[in-house]
Order: structure tokens, then C-alpha cells, then sequence
């Protein structure tokens, strides 16, 4: 049984603290936070037995094997690297940095340190995406040569997360990330990004519509587009809707978790709805149910020595693509993903 710690009971936190119940081989047995009552009151609803306002503390008074970083950008250099100096494993939240130094030096640290650093990018382990991921990945329609990955809402993800509104940006960097780790899964890594940016929402500071074009290692190309200024019914938050082309036929994954496979003059239609846990609710449940996946593929990859698939190293080419589309809509120009630092 591996002994985790979580630093941050923010917004996101009570997913990662149900999802921890759930998975097998692991438990949290201290947590800490900055705001002591909130820490506190996540402690006494989870029945963790510790609770620090400090993570040096905690790293400190217990022999822990990984901790759960659950915080914004800006503190994850030096929480990872705190923990990696105590010797523990790290899966930490997206964005996984501010800025691509900030991510290398923290994925260089884990190397030194030989521990095992997970970025918690879990769009692409919502059970639905992962069906087409595996789909694609079978060979079912043969090597794609297209994919669109779209993300578009009116949702109000402000009033749970103020703070979203505050940045100067929003949202390739909260949720694009997500779309292009999932199109990269899918399609490869990518060569180039063109990407072309606006806000909607005057009550904000970031763009909220965003549309990426990506040129593939392989020639070929993705679009990936997101929006969170879409008005319509039904809405479809918080669902990534996708479409992929191979020579063999179609993969699409539409609205209301509609997975359709149109291969070898055939057509098979699939209800792909994520399950209800017994604690999420709808309609989050998606992210939910992919919180227990993920952290599941964690403590599978420390048990087993294996590298996981959402790496610190395989992050930094999905953050390379943020940086280059951020560049991108600056600029106006077509951005090469090699040449972002």
C-alpha cells in the first residue's frame, strides 16, 4: 500500500480525494493547505488523519511515497521540487507550469532525483475519449490523416473558479491543453501550430475562443477548437466532441457520448456515456469517473516501474503546443513546435 499526501484542498480537490478512495494499492494519510479551516474541513470529510499548513512540514513528519500537487501554475516548480528533494513521486496538476523553463527544469529534477513525475492531464482518460484512443490505436480505420477535437460551452466556469477570469490567459492554457494532449494521443506529435484567438466576454482578462490548426510530424492535420463563449441547446459542457479520418473510415465521438465507427462498409453506433459514481454528479461526471483512471495509472506505473503515459517528459510536447499557440495568435504566423524553449 503506497502512502500519498495531497498539497492543496482547493476547487478540484474533493475529485482527487473521492477518486483516491477508490483506487487500489494506494492511500492518502496526510494533506495540507495554506487556508488551515479549508484544510481542515477536506481532512474531516475524507477522514485523513494529518493535516500541515505546510507542505516542508509534511513532506517532514511522514515517510510518504508520492504526493498529490492540486494547486495552480504558479506553485508547481517549487512544490515538485520540494517533494522530489524529500524523495517522493509526484503527480501534479495542469498547467503544468507557467512557462516551458519552469516545466523542463521541473522534469530535468525528476531525473536527477530517479522519481516518477505524472502531469494529471485526465481529458484523455475520460472513458469515452479513451474509447476512440484505443480505437484509433487498434488500427480500425488504418493511420489517420485527420482529426478535429472541439470543446465548445457556455458554461459558467467563473463562479467556481474566479480566478479563471483574472489571467491574462484563459483558454488554451485551462482547457485547450486538454484537446491537444487528446489530439496528439490520437494523431502524433505535432510540427507546427497556427492558432487564431478572441474574446467574447468582456468580464474577462483571456481570450475565450480559440482555434488551432496543427501540422502533424507525419504531414498530416488536426484542428482543435474551443470556445466558452458558445450559446446553444443542448449544451454539450463538458463533453470534447472528436472526428477522425483514416483510408479504413470514421471514428466520431458527437454529443451525448454518440460513438460512432464507420469501418469496412460497416456502421456500429456506441453508447459511450461515463459511468455515475456514487459521488460525482452530472455533468461533471465525465471528468470525475477519468480523476479514479488516472490516479489508477499512477500508482499501476509506480508499482510496476513503468513510465506513465502522461509523463513530466511527454507533458512538455503537449505545453510546447500551448507556448506555440499563445505565440501563434500573437504573431499571426505559423509557429514551429521546435522552436519553443
Amino acid at each position: 500500500m503506497l502512502k500519498g499526501g495531497i498539497i492543496g484542498t482547493g476547487f478540484f480537490a474533493g475529485n482527487h480525494l473521492n477518486g483516491w478512495k477508490a483506487v487500489e494499492g494506494a492511500e492518502i494519510v496526510a494533506l495540507c493547505d495554506l487556508d488551515a479551516d479549508k484544510a481542515k474541513a477536506a481532512a474531516g470529510a475524507f477522514d485523513i488523519a494529518h493535516v500541515h499548513g505546510d507542505a516542508e512540514e509534511m513532506l517532514t513528519r511522514h515517510q510518504l511515497d508520492f504526493v498529490d500537487i492540486i494547486t495552480t501554475a504558479p506553485t508547481h516548480r517549487p512544490l515538485v521540487e520540494l517533494a522530489l528533494r524529500h524523495g517522493v513521486h509526484v503527480i501534479c496538476q495542469k498547467p503544468f507550469a507557467e512557462n516551458m523553463a519552469d516545466a523542463r527544469a521541473m522534469v530535468e529534477a525528476a531525473d536527477r532525483a530517479g522519481k516518477t513525475l505524472m502531469v494529471h492531464e485526465n481529458f484523455r482518460w475520460q472513458s469515452a475519449v479513451r474509447r476512440v484512443i484505443e480505437l484509433v490505436r487498434a488500427g480500425r480505420i488504418g493511420t489517420p490523416f485527420f482529426c478535429r477535437g472541439s470543446f465548445r460551452s457556455g458554461y459558467d466556469v467563473f463562479s467556481g473558479q474566479p480566478y479563471l477570469a483574472e489571467g491574462k490567459r484563459f483558454i488554451i492554457e485551462d482547457l485547450g491543453i486538454h484537446v491537444l494532449d487528446v489530439v496528439r494521443a490520437l494523431m502524433g506529435d505535432v510540427a507546427r501550430v497556427s492558432a487564431v484567438t478572441t474574446r467574447v466576454n468582456p468580464a474577462i482578462k483571456g481570450e475565450d475562443v480559440a482555434t488551432i490548426l496543427l501540422t502533424h510530424k507525419s504531414g498530416m492535420a488536426s484542428v482543435v477548437d474551443c470556445s466558452y463563449a458558445t450559446r446553444r441547446s443542448p449544451e454539450t459542457f463538458p463533453e470534447t466532441l472528436i472526428e477522425i479520418e483514416g483510408p479504413e473510415g470514421t471514428i466520431r465521438l458527437d454529443a451525448g457520448y454518440r460513438l460512432t465507427v464507420q469501418a469496412g462498409g460497416e456502421e456500429e453506433v456506441i453508447d459511450a456515456s461515463p459511468p455515475l459514481l456514487d459521488w460525482a454528479e452530472r455533468p461533471w461526471h465525465n471528468i470525475q469517473e477519468s480523476v479514479v483512471t488516472i490516479q489508477q495509472h499512477f500508482i499501476h506505473c509506480l508499482s510496476e516501474g513503468a513510465v506513465p503515459e502522461t509523463s513530466g517528459a511527454d507533458n512538455l510536447k503537449t505545453f510546447a503546443l500551448v507556448e506555440a499557440a499563445y505565440v501563434s495568435a500573437a504573431e499571426g504566423r505559423s509557429v514551429p513546435t521546435d522552436s519553443i524553449g
